[in-house]
């Protein structure tokens, strides 16, 4: 297959999985992990409260989350923990060991829900948490996109390259279906898919020029990504752990670990960040105007 053709494939199973992901939010039952009627009323009119772009920084930013399956023996939930990246769509990523108890529930049932909270001083409970819930799949070694999973995960986790290439160890995707986000109190918003997932239709361009373009800008603009990190989004004043949720920091320089329509995913050592595009990108065109602008924004700063 062409890789045009891959690109486009890939592109329409994940709009596929976001229709359906909105036809089951019109459906009569409520959808998992919402609480109908319980949430207060003006709770997502909250002054500065945004929940959609609180809980799209919280699922491109977060490295590490609470997985929660259903144990195969009892029923019981059963909660690890797991290094989290995200697909291009935003869709949540796991590797993880087929040696693992989360992994043979998953097995026998694939529903589960991420638990991704943000860290910093104080009360935990002060800071935002979101619930992502849906259903994993298996990505198999010879699946299609395996690589450009592989890929986006290890950029975000670089040690895991040490052991993703044992042979008991795989990709999974969750397929979303629901997000319930607790922003602090009286901050909390029941969401659906299409609240927390990037629209990637018609930006097959986009996708086929990320790895690429990643590449370029770390290698090339690597002086340009610090001052994206540094000055569009606060790490030089050391909001990037609490905005990050991910962290102190950690050594070196800061680098792009993805690019999507919506924005861009940086990393240094143990921190990350999120840095969100101005309008949407749908390609290679638009993504080079994008962060030249950006650029000369930061530096204007």
């Amino acid at each position: 297959m062409a890789d045009a053709d891959k690109i486009s494939s890939m592109t329409s199973s994940m709009d596929a999985s976001m229709d359906a992901s909105t036809d089951a939010s019109m459906a009569s039952s409520p959808l998992p992990g919402t609480m109908p009627d319980r949430l207060p009323e003006d709770a997502a009119g909250a002054a500065g409260f945004d929940p959609k772009a609180v809980a799209k920084e919280l699922l491109r930013a977060t490295r590490a989350g609470t997985l929660a399956t259903i144990d195969r023996n009892t029923g019981h939930p059963f909660a690890s923990l797991v290094n989290v990246a995200t697909d291009i769509d935003g869709a949540p990523l796991i590797l993880i060991s087929r040696l693992a108890t989360h992994t043979a529930n998953l097995e026998v049932d694939a529903r589960a829900s991420l638990l991704l909270a943000a860290r910093g001083k104080g009360d935990p409970l002060a800071h935002p948490r979101l619930t992502v819930l849906g259903a994993f799949s298996q990505i198999a070694r010879d699946d299609r996109d395996e690589p450009r999973l592989r890929r986006r995960f290890l950029a975000r986790h670089p040690k895991s390259e040490f052991y993703a290439g044992f042979v008991d160890f795989s990709f999974w995707r969750l397929d979303t279906v629901s997000a319930h986000l607790n922003g602090g109190f009286a901050r909390a918003a029941d969401l659906k898919a299409s609240d927390v997932l990037t629209d990637i239709s018609g930006t097959e361009d986009l996708i086929a020029a990320e790895e690429s373009a990643v590449a370029h800008m770390n290698e090339d603009h690597a002086d340009a990504v610090q001052l994206y990190a540094a000055k569009l989004c606060g790490a030089d004043d050391g909001k990037a752990a609490g905005k990050a949720a991910s962290g102190e920091g950690g050594p070196g320089r800061w680098r792009i670990t993805g690019i999507d329509p919506e924005g861009l995913d940086l990393a240094r050592g143990d921190a990350t960040l999120r840095l969100p595009f101005p309008q949407r990108v749908s390609d290679a065109q638009q993504l080079r105007k994008t962060v030249v602008e950006l650029a000369a924004k930061a530096r204007a700063g």
